[in-house]
């Protein structure tokens, strides 16, 4: 379970948390342009846009968890169990593994609207990686430095790309059933309430932040759509890079899981392994784990993005606390 969402400043910054209980070793990734993708279904690809993000990598292959590319475009695939499905390679459409399907559309588009176009024929097959590594069943957001984004979603009615007015996805249900559940929370607000149940009486307001007091706060991705639609409508527009980047950090803040709240299993717990939050004009990914709350960056830019040789950093890792005495 995660929540993805898109922060629009006087920049633009794409980013999620990822809730899971286990981790696979995640890195941050910079895939140079002359790395070569050989796509399943697809022609290999010997040169593309470099890209940046968080994501497994196995047999030198980069499985993106999220990834931008130096073109402004980004991408998230979160899980989506249940209604999410996949089909055979079927003929006569553009087949796309579900694991590739992040690196392919970074790879070779610069906005979500060559996406929409990109993907009109498109089929989302039903190949996994490896035996070790199965299909996860995901859907996607997507999102470009326009400030606009975009859902994907294979389900049993097929491929659906919705439009996201909101700039946030987490996971099931569908997308538009998201939508409309916002409508049951339209009266929450940041001030205080007006005393519409007893206009004649004078109510005591016991508590700031009443105006908040209907929204939802559960670990379900339906309570973290809504939670999260809220703090990001009503998150301030920062003035430098800092203030932007701890904005969009606060934001997912707000939806992230502590260990102990969200049993999967016998003394298994889901968590927020990780906060990042990519710049999608400068090409920067910053980043917050569950052990290390002190924000990190990694600047693609800094690297030889003409090579062709994966370039990664370890996400994870151990607190790091600055004493004043």
């Amino acid at each position: 379970m995660c929540t993805s969402i898109l922060y629009n400043s006087n920049e633009h910054y794409f980013g999620r948390n990822l809730d899971y209980e286990i981790a696979y070793g995640q890195k941050i990734v910079i895939t140079p342009r002359n790395y070569e993708f050989d796509f399943h279904d697809l022609p290999s690809q010997k040169s593309h846009y470099a890209m940046i993000g968080v994501s497994v990598v196995d047999d030198n292959y980069p499985l993106y968890c999220d990834a931008i590319n130096e073109k402004g475009l980004g991408v998230a695939g979160l899980n989506f169990e249940g209604p999410g499905q996949y089909f055979p390679v079927e003929k006569g459409k553009k087949n796309i593994t579900s694991y590739e399907l992040i690196a392919y559309l970074l790879s070779n588009y610069e906005t979500v609207e060559d996406v929409k176009q990109g993907l009109a024929d498109a089929n989302i097959s039903d190949i996994s990686f490896s035996e070790n590594l199965p299909a996860a069943v995901l859907h996607w957001m997507v999102a470009d430095k326009t400030g606009k984004s975009i859902v994907i979603e294979s389900s049993h009615k097929g491929l659906n790309i919705y439009e996201n007015p909101v700039n946030v996805m987490t996971n099931n249900p569908v997308f538009p059933v998201h939508l409309i559940n916002l409508s049951n929370y339209a009266d929450v607000s940041p001030i205080q309430p007006t005393n519409f149940l007893a206009p004649k009486v004078e109510l005591n307001m016991y508590s700031r932040g009443l105006g908040t007091h209907h929204l939802p706060g559960g670990m379900d991705s339906a309570s973290r759509f809504v939670k999260a639609t809220f703090a990001l409508a009503h998150a301030p527009q920062g003035k430098s890079e800092i203030e932007n980047v701890t904005n969009h950090l606060h934001v997912l803040k707000s939806v992230e899981q502590a260990k102990g709240l969200d049993e999967v299993g016998p003394d298994s717990y889901e968590y927020t392994m990780y906060s990042d939050c990519m710049n999608l004009e400068k090409g920067i990914l910053y980043c917050t784990t569950y052990n290390d709350s002190r924000i990190r960056a990694v600047d693609m830019h800094k690297e030889d993005l003409d090579s062709e040789k994966l370039i990664c950093y370890n996400l994870f890792k151990d607190q790091d606390i600055e004493y004043e005495n």
